[in-house]
């Protein structure tokens, strides 16, 4: 089915469900659903942005820059993960822990300003890899209209690009504690780390990048524009300076390149 015919089911299933409040991080999927939403439903929707530590300040900026141009009611509700027991020890369902939390927010808020279904912009392509915060989805109820018509990133970012959508092209992105090795402590020290190394890679250039949280060693994964810039010794030079200013001891680069889930690589199938 060509995205076009998906975006007909997309719009269809938006009218059925009437009113909606939409989890919107500012991301390629999200910003897609809360366009068609609000195209569908313009006086029926609301988009809820996390405000928390492992959301850089850069992306929710930009969450609530779009919001405002397009004069979508937004609400921004704080989210912090690390009170979440067990959530700090970085356990494999992590994600789950979060999800679980801000889900519970969002579905509570949104029954409070009279919203009858929360949102989220889950696609087909996500169960392709290790997601156990949607089974918190599911367990609240939230509805996943992009999965269910059959999306994929790439029919996504097709439909983002004829819509004018700037997000069209934007990195992909996942939480920051997604950089962490599962059983790594997560701290607020360290989610900065991160967020400022990242930040100083995109700064030099980069679009798509990670950076991997292994202790002294940050560990880079970017995407083939990126692994090329990689060959500029004077930048290799200011990165690891910039790093070596964060907090690391050593940086590495990936040899396979950015990747989603990568740290689900060393879960037992």
């Amino acid at each position: 089915m060509l995205w076009k015919d998906k975006q007909n089911v997309l719009q269809a299933r938006l009218r059925e469900l009437g009113s909606v409040a939409i989890a919107f991080s500012g991301g390629v999927d999200s910003t897609y659903l809360l366009t068609v939403a609000h195209q569908v439903l313009p006086d029926q929707v609301i988009a809820i942005t996390a405000r928390s530590l492992s959301f850089p300040e850069r992306e929710l900026n930009e969450a609530m820059a779009f919001a405002q141009e397009r004069d979508i009611e937004q609400i921004i509700v704080d989210s912090e993960e690390l009170d979440i027991d067990g959530f700090s020890d970085n356990p494999p369902n992590r994600c789950y822990l979060c999800k679980q939390e801000l889900f519970s927010k969002i579905v509570t808020l949104a029954k409070e300003k009279g919203f009858s279904h929360v949102l989220d912009g889950s696609n087909a392509d996500d169960h392709m890899d290790y997601r156990p915060g949607h089974q918190a989805a599911v367990e609240l109820g939230v509805v996943s209209p992009l999965d269910e018509a059959g999306f994929t990133k790439d029919d996504i970012r097709q439909a983002s690009q004829a819509l004018g959508l700037p997000t069209w092209d934007k990195q992909s992105f996942a939480c920051l504690a997604s950089r962490f090795a599962y059983g790594e402590l997560i701290t607020p020290e360290r989610l900065s780390q991160i967020d400022r190394a990242e930040q100083f890679l995109l700064d030099s250039g980069f679009s798509q990048v990670r950076v991997r949280y292994h202790g002294n060693l940050a560990r880079i994964e970017t995407d083939a524009a990126g692994q090329l810039l990689l060959h500029d010794r004077g930048l290799c030079e200011r990165i690891y300076d910039a790093f070596r200013e964060y907090g690391f001891d050593y940086v590495a680069a990936d040899l396979l390149g950015y990747r989603t889930g990568s740290m689900n690589e060393t879960l037992p199938e």
